[in-house]
């Protein structure tokens, strides 16, 4: 897959793309990251200006961003524009985004680019949540890591992708390593028993505990099996496990 990013910002991306799972992939040949400046495209190295009836922010102007997106698009790409008006990601957004083979990301900056840009090229506009950076540099990492975890070969166990949290609108249930014993706190004896079917049960009625407890919003958007249904009786009704 190759990832086009648009910043104004281009040294943000280097340390971040040579650690962990995006070096791998990129090593690997599964990922292919290039980064143009829209500052390439002007004559003064000028990209921002003042908001047409008044405001506080500067705004990116159109033609830079414009000219950098035709640079390197191509028939197939998909366009994304990060931004906290757009459509907040989640995992389901992710599984979408890993089907297409280009993908463009631009990064705002200042009080956000010119409308006109999307009314042009009619991009994806995506919120990595409801809040707000100064740049979409950080979101651009965070939207590039989501995708490659998904792709194959990426990581060394296809499992780990998928007990991921979100991966089925459940978070994930604790998880426990060496030692045993911890400042007097015990590693839940169920994961030492080796009955795979008790610990999957196990890990089961904790995913389900934990996501509505905490995120009971999830729920809503999973049509659950009778034994989780089940399951989440016995959580309601305070049974341990």
């Amino acid at each position: 897959m190759k990832f086009d990013i648009i910043s104004v910002f281009p040294q943000f991306f280097h340390s971040p793309l040579s650690f962990g799972i995006l070096r791998i992939a990129q090593e690997k040949g599964i990922i292919e990251v290039a980064i143009t400046n829209p500052r390439d495209f002007t004559q003064d190295g000028v990209v921002d200006d003042y908001q047409f009836g008044g405001g506080a922010g500067m705004v990116m102007k159109p033609e830079p961003i414009v000219k950098a997106i035709n640079h390197v698009k191509t028939k197939n790409t998909c366009l994304i524009n990060l931004t906290p008006k757009g459509k907040r990601l989640t995992q389901n957004t992710v599984k979408e985004l890993v089907k297409n083979e280009h993908t463009i990301i631009i990064c705002g900056r200042y009080k956000g680019i010119d409308e006109r840009v999307n009314s042009i090229f009619k991009p994806q506009q995506i919120s990595i949540g409801d809040y707000v950076l100064s740049g979409g540099e950080t979101g651009a990492l965070v939207l590039i890591e989501s995708i490659t975890r998904l792709l194959p070969g990426a990581l060394g166990n296809r499992d780990s992708a998928n007990s991921d949290s979100f991966q089925e609108y459940l978070l994930e249930s604790p998880i426990y390593t060496r030692p045993n014993i911890y400042k007097k706190l015990k590693v839940p004896q169920i994961l030492r028993c080796g009955n795979h079917g008790l610990v999957a049960r196990w890990r089961r009625k904790q995913s389900l505990e934990k996501t509505l407890r905490q995120r009971p919003d999830l729920l809503t958007s999973e049509t659950f099996a009778k034994t989780d249904l089940a399951i989440l009786m016995e959580v309601l009704n305070g049974k341990n496990s």
